[in-house]
């Protein structure tokens, strides 16, 4: 059974579940994967609480314990910042828990050449943790927006998604997309897991995303659950 510790945001989770059905469709009910959705919403802002490290922690660890206990048999999160605390997690966690940034590293490697430029669209906090640079740096090139359009566009937007205006979100949004466009990144990661829900719910990109220039984390995260969970 496949763990999903969720509620960073709620929305998120719930996105992660959906494209666990999606890349599922077509199946009869009983193919469909077994997964548990906790739904854990009290979790700590993980923003908020960067310098209160082991609050957030403690919270992730009970969360991650539950799981485990009913015999999942490895965990995600949809949450990119959350994995601030991935390392930390791990450690007091019998199961694997899947890295995310660690996955897009390793799907960027397969699809761009070393010291391409990457666009990376996130929260502050992921920006400023180098949860991402972290595997990147040393073969690519990572930009985000800058100051202006990281405010005025993509942490509005993660905030409208989060307030249910995805259509408002997705208009917001454009300036950091094209901007990140402009600069010639060959690829570009939806590193926060509410932007995804604004770009692809509406067609305004639908010539960049035919060109299959986003990587969507969640999506990534839900088809290699699926890999490993068959295994």
């Amino acid at each position: 059974m496949i763990g999903i510790l969720g509620g960073m945001g709620t929305r998120a989770g719930l996105d992660f579940c959906n494209k666990l059905a999606v890349i599922n469709r077509g199946k009869i009910d009983q193919n469909y994967p077994m997964f548990m959705l906790y739904n854990k919403s009290k979790i700590p802002n993980r923003i908020k609480n960067l310098k209160k490290y082991n609050n957030v922690l403690k919270s992730l660890i009970s969360g991650c314990r539950l799981l485990q206990k009913n015999k999942c048999k490895f965990i995600v999160m949809p949450c990119n910042t959350a994995h601030y605390w991935h390392k930390d997690l791990q450690k007091n966690i019998k199961i694997p828990i899947l890295s995310m940034p660690k996955e897009v590293y390793i799907h960027t490697e397969k699809t761009c050449k070393q010291n391409s430029k990457i666009g990376i669209l996130c929260t502050e906090a992921t920006l400023s943790t180098k949860i991402y640079n972290k595997y990147f740096d040393k073969n690519y090139k990572l930009l985000s927006p800058n100051k202006p359009l990281q405010k005025k566009s993509v942490n509005k937007a993660i905030h409208l998604v989060k307030m249910g205006k995805v259509k408002d979100a997705e208009k917001v949004l454009r300036p950091a997309v094209k901007y990140l466009l402009k600069m010639k990144c060959k690829k570009i990661i939806l590193g926060c897991t509410e932007i995804p829900i604004a770009i692809f719910a509406y067609k305004s990109f639908k010539k960049v995303k035919e060109s299959r220039i986003f990587i969507d984390p969640n999506l990534l995260l839900a088809q290699i659950s699926m890999k490993k969970y068959y295994k």
